[in-house]
């Protein structure tokens, strides 16, 4: 028998895959049923970049950057700290590149955009958002030190990348300026690493000097504030993803900004969905931002203006959050008119088809893949007059099903709990916390009618909504 052949020293490596031929020029688009006051407003769309943002420019400037100088190495490990839009361009071109991806992303970042990355085959550490720079689960400080202990790591450090800019001022500023045949009045951009912001006034301070570069910075970022008054404050939060700042990006270049708007976060995602609703595109919480500043901007001018914006990423990343009715509720950007009493601590209400429950008359698998699609451990179990007449939870089910799984089949009146703590819509805030001690889900009745339930999450997120 003829002996095997020996493998080949090293594998090799495999072309990467022709999506990444389709990163930039993007579509530019006027933005036509917004009040815009005199100015033309266009929004360049990068969410229709492969992983559905602007920041797959600068993933694949920086990979080829880092391959270049051989800080990268074939083998090698790239390491991130993003806020999901970065790390998903790092983790298709240098996944495709045949790198090991691992990314450190704030806690505050959507699902969507992890399990996304998750899904490229990147690792990922998620890390606290409520701390700053010099504390070791800060995102930066601790995506440099995993960089320092992995053996062929590079730190990719998008916030002092020259890369980043670098790809602005070569591929994005060209675009817009061919696109907007060489008249372009304001560009409105957000910081997050500043590179978007640092390329395009390169760009532009050569091929168009009085082209104003105008700033929308979330609400608790450090930028607008520093523009207007020198001093680096101290930061708030904010909930808009990938833009707004603690401290000044090393290669964000502020000294061409002309103006700059700062926007709370309910005005974010308020115009983001407007976006959606009037122009049909789906942008994501960034976009809600810029979008914002840039209508400001517009209705602020005394003559007629050529003005660029940009849809950052794509709406899809935001389902969970900025899209979710629920999500907005709860976190206070959406407030429905107070009714003064508990109604006003009920999340899904009934009379409105926003309650997920189940009949008598379901079976017990009806009723736990409800559960599992709505990510709920209980439901109400209301009959066809609209009554609440149970409740049945995850440990109702297992009792029933645990030693005959067939009786998955059976109706969920077998195993409901039909002795329900109920409350008028007057109770006080010490009757509901009395039905909490004693373990169960407090259900409101306006007599018969059934107005939906109320749990410990429910009272926590109007408790913290209502702080002074």
């Amino acid at each position: 028998m003829p002996a095997l052949a020996s493998p080949p020293a090293t594998a090799p490596r495999l072309r990467p895959p022709a999506v990444l031929k389709l990163i930039g020029n993007t579509p530019l688009v006027e933005i036509t049923r917004l009040d815009t006051g005199l100015c033309r407003l266009f929004v360049k769309l990068e969410n229709q970049n492969p992983t559905g943002s602007i920041k797959d420019r600068v993933a694949l400037a920086m990979i080829e950057a880092a391959e270049r100088d051989h800080r990268l190495q074939p083998g090698g490990t790239v390491v991130e700290a993003t806020a999901g839009n970065t790390g998903l361009g790092l983790a298709l071109v240098a996944g495709a590149k045949g790198y090991r991806v691992l990314l450190v992303i704030p806690d505050k970042m959507s699902q969507e955009k992890i399990s996304h990355v998750r899904a490229l085959g990147a690792e990922v550490r998620t890390t606290r958002s409520d701390v700053g720079r010099g504390h070791p689960e800060y995102y930066q400080d601790l995506a440099a030190r995993l960089a320092r202990e992995i053996p062929g790591a590079f730190y990719v450090n998008q916030f002092g990348n020259p890369a980043n800019p670098l790809a602005h001022e070569t591929s994005t500023g060209p675009e817009i300026w061919d696109q907007m045949a060489h008249h372009v009045d304001a560009v409105v951009t957000g910081v997050g690493s500043g590179g978007t912001l640092a390329g395009l006034s390169k760009f532009f301070a050569r091929v168009s000097p009085e082209t104003a570069m105008v700033l929308a910075d979330p609400a608790g970022s450090i930028l607008t504030p520093y523009l207007k008054t020198g001093q680096i404050g101290k930061a708030g939060s904010w909930a808009v993803e990938g833009i707004g700042e603690d401290f000044i990006p090393d290669i964000a270049d502020l000294s061409r900004v002309t103006a700059a708007y700062t926007i709370p976060d309910a005005e974010s995602f308020a115009v983001g969905r407007e976006l959606l609703r009037r122009e049909g595109v789906l942008g994501g919480s960034s976009t809600g931002t810029l979008l914002a500043g840039a209508l400001r901007y517009c209705r602020e001018q005394t003559e007629a203006k050529r003005v660029v914006t940009f849809v950052c990423d794509s709406g899809n990343k935001y389902l969970s959050k900025m899209y979710n009715d629920f999500w907005m509720a709860e976190q206070g950007f959406v407030r429905r008119p107070p009714e003064g009493d508990l109604r006003d601590l009920i999340l899904h209400r009934h009379e409105r088809g926003e309650v997920v429950e189940v009949a008598p008359e379901d079976s017990l698998l009806t009723a736990f893949q409800r559960m599992r699609s709505a990510d709920v451990s209980q439901l109400p179990v209301v009959d066809a007059a609209g009554r609440a007449v149970g409740i049945l939870d995850e440990s109702d089910v297992l009792v029933k099903v645990h030693a005959d799984p067939a009786q998955f089949r059976a109706p969920v009146r077998s195993a409901m709990t039909d002795r329900l703590e109920t409350l008028a819509p007057g109770a006080g805030i010490d009757d509901l916390l009395a039905v909490f001690e004693r373990g169960r889900v407090a259900i409101v009745m306006d007599g018969e009618r059934f107005l939906g339930l109320i749990t410990r999450s429910d009272l926590l997120s109007f408790l913290r909504r209502n702080i002074p």
